[in-house]
């Protein structure tokens, strides 16, 4: 079987980013996945499962109520080795595209108050899976660390 795309990145040499995963055409639209790497893989401990939780509520439910973004927004999900997350956005789009997007994104969470959006039973399938606490130490990391000070090998996957 032929190796998938995603698995020949060398995440030996992975920073903490955001990559162009991949670009796929849908009908006559081109659509971006994004690589929205908050740990370096391999070589730092990975999200813990209820902050990726409520990370994935916040920016879900952020990212598809901003006014320039919403209509473009497809998904927004962490990925199941907890080093990051995955956003897909219609458009043909670069990582320096969706930057000033990203640190709306993880500004938001880290200094959001209150309930969760969706997390409740009825809502989610695993509603008491979550930490705020740590969604938003995880999200301030990301914003001061990276985001912030984003070079241009934290914007392209290394070759």
């Amino acid at each position: 079987m032929e190796k998938i795309p995603s698995f020949t990145i060398n995440h030996l040499t992975l920073k903490r980013g955001i990559y162009v995963s991949r670009q796929d055409k849908v009908g006559n639209e081109v659509v971006t996945t994004f690589d929205v790497r908050m740990k370096e893989p391999n070589n730092e401990p990975t999200l813990h499962q209820g902050s990726i939780h409520s990370i994935e509520h916040l920016a879900a439910t952020f990212l598809r109520n901003d006014e320039e973004w919403k209509d473009r927004i497809i998904y927004w999900g962490p990925m199941g080795c907890l080093t990051g997350n995955y956003l897909i956005v219609k458009g043909n789009l670069t990582s320096a595209d969706v930057l000033d997007l990203m640190r709306r994104t993880f500004r938001f969470i880290a200094d959001y108050e209150g309930e969760i959006p969706g997390a409740t039973p009825k809502d989610c399938g695993n509603y008491l899976l979550q930490d705020l606490p740590m969604a938003r130490w995880e999200a301030r990391k990301y914003l001061e660390e990276v985001l912030e000070k984003m070079t241009d090998e934290n914007l392209h996957y290394p070759l």
